[in-house]
């Protein structure tokens, strides 16, 4: 399936120079939709995860449907102050800003194989980010599965190549 023709492309947004890749089409279209999450649920068979991650907002439209289609649960990573109970909180930077990111305390086990999921990998800095909080939490990453991977930023560079990653489409 050529996935790029359900990407739409907004100029200058958030900011001037920078090519933003809407995924909203992606996901009004329920036939390019369900194969996305279908690739991505094979990759995670694949690697053999135990439970996927993914960092708000939209790292849950990629990461929900693939955990309920195989039954395996699926852990938020959001921004501080969304989280009721203690979280690991872990700050970065992104190309626009300076963030922070955190997830429940207990919610990965020891030892447990996290397939990380999100729509694109840009620059790295949130996937770095996620991949710090699931460490420090103990489990394992075992891959990282995107919708979009934009080349020019270099993102595989940021989060080296100790990880696997899939892209289901390339920029």
């Amino acid at each position: 399936m050529d996935l790029k023709k359900y990407i739409t492309e907004i100029e200058d947004y958030p900011k001037q120079g920078v090519s933003f890749k809407d995924i909203t089409s992606l996901m009004s279209n329920g036939q390019a939709y369900r194969y996305v999450t279908d690739q991505i649920q094979k990759y995670a068979i694949e690697v053999g995860a135990d439970v996927i991650v993914g960092p708000e907002a939209r790292g849950f439209i990629v990461g929900c449907p693939v955990a309920t289609s195989l039954e395996i649960g699926f852990v938020p990573v959001r921004k501080p102050g969304k989280l009721p109970r203690n979280t690991i909180d872990q700050s970065y930077t992104t190309e626009y800003s300076e963030e922070t990111l955190t997830i429940h305390q207990g919610d990965l086990l020891t030892g447990q194989k996290v397939l990380i999921t999100d729509d694109l990998l840009a620059t790295g800095g949130t996937m770095e980010a996620t991949i710090n909080l699931v460490e420090r939490s103990g489990a394992v990453v075992i891959g990282l599965a995107f919708i979009i991977e934009l080349l020019n930023l270099k993102g595989r560079l940021r989060i080296t190549d100790k990880y696997p990653i899939k892209s289901l489409i390339e920029y």
